[in-house]
């Protein structure tokens, strides 16, 4: 489901900004096939530098990549990720606000999924595998506006809570020992969208050594994890992701702090994120280390209903031309659901869970041969954060019926002779050996949201 109304940002939306996308698209087209060393920087040229000129990004990205590229893995598919993220971009369409979550025509699994972790960030993440052109980045992408408001201590880089100590960086800590009256305002929870191209550095900062010297400080310029501590990190194509880069963020999905030392200086900053990726399967498999990681997991495939494919080119089609009235069919449902997620958070310190349903779930994840308990854990609070989504504080196994799948099917991969092979199969056998059925229906965002007035 490709809403090409929307792509104009696409190009644009990880550095913020409103450039137009056309010199990305020149970018891309001026080398109709440079050397495969060179061809993730070419992307970085086209993505991150939309508002320069296309052709000059491109040539200086051809002379820095003689002295500097070595080792680039999957070029292939990283240069069909850069041809088609600059094509799309051609489409001059840029819009100040996202795509309206409420509008994305089907995905229903993809977005009770999405909500489930604003009403439980703990969840740990989503990970969405589908075929492309299926709107997997445009639901994302949609996510930000139904994120609400945090409290944040003004003037910190880190977006430090104003109570919690463990989402403190050190600079609050000192200052609220101090006996410094510490002033809160109101920011939009951070999301923020990976580079793929990204190096080590962007993600979690670098300390500027000789100025640490000659001011006996730490002169450290955060990163792209300091921006997204208490929010949401998406990255789009993320089994394309360096292994360097997964390590990093494997070491502060772990520990929500991130580290960074440099010739004996170290700094030290809360870096605690919601992880969401995309990707395709044909363009490699995720590190088993950071599939792990996601809370849940959901894939899609393309619908053939010719009704289907008429209203998700109806919708793009509105965008592009009309996105005030889709604004106004639209908008009200995606309030609805941003208040819903916030009652959702409230109600969810009073959700119960009985003991014959936790044991049920461990049985399952037992049966399942599921290593760890991380299983259990992400089923049991994706349950309760269900419960308290549909305005209930008691679990019941319909509640738990319709989210195991999404929490163990990416658990099991070991067990199987072909990655390719789905697991879902197997999670549906266990819920049935042990609940006598399996899944419910489908559940939809429809049923779940009240439009709010305008």
């Amino acid at each position: 489901m490709a809403f090409t109304g929307h792509a104009g940002v696409r190009s644009t939306a990880r550095q913020g900004t409103s450039a137009g996308p056309t010199s990305s698209v020149a970018a891309a087209r001026a080398f109709q096939a440079p050397p495969a060393s060179e061809r993730r920087l070419l992307w970085l040229a086209a993505a991150t530098a939309p508002a320069a000129s296309g052709l000059a990004a491109a040539a200086l990205c051809r002379r820095a990549s003689l002295g500097r590229n070595r080792g680039l893995r999957k070029k292939a598919a990283a240069w069909r990720v850069a041809v088609r993220a600059a094509e799309e971009g051609g489409s001059g369409q840029t819009f100040s606000r996202a795509f309206p979550f409420s509008a994305v025509v089907g995905q229903e699994e993809i977005k009770i999924a999405l909500l489930l972790n604003l009403v439980d960030p703990a969840i740990g993440g989503v990970m969405i595998s589908g075929e492309r052109g299926t709107g997997k980045s445009t639901a994302v992408r949609g996510l930000v506006r139904l994120l609400p408001d945090i409290e944040v201590v003004d003037g910190d880089r880190y977006n430090s809570h104003p109570t919690d100590v463990n989402l403190m960086s050190n600079e609050v800590l000192e200052r609220r020992e101090a006996g410094e009256e510490l002033k809160v305002v109101q920011r939009q929870t951070p999301f923020v969208e990976l580079p793929l191209g990204a190096t080590e550095d962007r993600v979690t900062g670098t300390i500027d050594i000789e100025r640490a010297l000659k001011e006996a400080g730490k002169a450290f310029e955060p990163g792209i994890l300091a921006s997204v501590n208490r929010g949401i990190l998406y990255i789009d194509e993320c089994n394309l992701l360096d292994d360097q880069l997964v390590d990093v963020l494997l070491d502060s999905a772990a520990g929500g702090v991130n580290t960074v030392e440099r010739e004996g200086v170290s700094v030290r900053h809360p870096a605690r994120f919601v992880l969401i990726g995309t990707s395709h399967p044909d363009e490699g498999d995720l590190r088993p280390q950071l599939l792990d990681r996601f809370g849940l997991t959901c894939s899609i495939r393309t619908a053939m209903g010719a009704d289907w494919r008429l209203q998700v080119l109806t919708r793009s089609y509105d965008w592009s031309k009309k996105p005030e009235q889709l604004e106004a069919q639209f908008g009200p449902q995606d309030k609805a659901l941003k208040a819903l997620v916030l009652e959702a958070r409230e109600r969810l310190k009073e959700v119960k869970m009985s003991h014959e349903l936790a044991v049920k779930i461990s049985t399952i994840c037992s049966r399942l041969n599921v290593d760890g308990l991380r299983g259990d854990i992400v089923t049991n609070r994706a349950a309760r954060a269900l419960c308290a989504l549909q305005g209930r504080t008691e679990v019941t196994a319909e509640d738990i019926r319709r989210v195991t799948v999404l929490c163990l099917q990416h658990r099991l991969r070991k067990d199987v002779v072909s990655d390719s092979v789905d697991n879902s199969g197997r999670v549906i056998q266990a819920l049935q050996q042990e609940f006598g059925e399996g899944p419910p229906p489908t559940l939809t965002v429809a049923e779940l949201a009240v439009p709010v007035p305008a």
